[in-house]
């Protein structure tokens, strides 16, 4: 194996840990992952917003958090309200749901805050500059992929 696959294999375990960190607490939470993550974004905006975009804040399939946020909404956990144009639902946590998101993505929002205060300003600043130019470079490099198709 190549040298330079080192960095790779260690950033995509650290990737992969972390990843498996969200998946288990949603988990013991009792949530499915896309209901987690609807509810932690949700606290985190702290404002009611449309599906389309929840979908481009959590980078998932309009149908994957359609399918949860059905569920959501017949749980009685969030509501789908029309404002402006009626066009665009927005959605918004019934008091059951506030109570939901306190208990589950609340803790980890927490947790993750308590993590970064274990670092400076300068190495909260480092960490987040590094890792969104990498982002943003991957991003580049990934649209330069040529498709293919398997064979039958």
């Amino acid at each position: 194996m190549p040298a330079e696959h080192d960095v790779l294999i260690r950033f995509n375990n650290i990737f992969k840990k972390e990843d498996d960190l969200y998946r288990n607490a949603a988990r013991l939470l009792g949530c499915s992952d896309c209901e987690f993550w609807i509810l932690y974004t949700l606290c985190l905006s702290n404002q009611p917003m449309t599906q389309s975009e929840l979908c481009d804040m959590q980078y998932q399939p309009k149908q994957t958090v359609n399918s949860s946020l059905k569920k959501l909404e017949a749980d009685g956990y969030l509501t789908l309200v029309h404002k402006d144009n009626r066009r665009s639902k927005y959605i918004e946590l019934t008091p059951l749901g506030k109570k939901l998101a306190a208990n589950t993505a609340q803790q980890v929002i927490h947790i993750e805050l308590d993590t970064f205060a274990a670092f400076s300003k300068e190495e909260q600043d480092t960490f987040l500059n590094l890792y969104e130019r990498y982002a943003d470079a991957l991003k580049e490099k990934m649209q330069q992929l040529q498709p293919y198709r398997k064979e039958p």
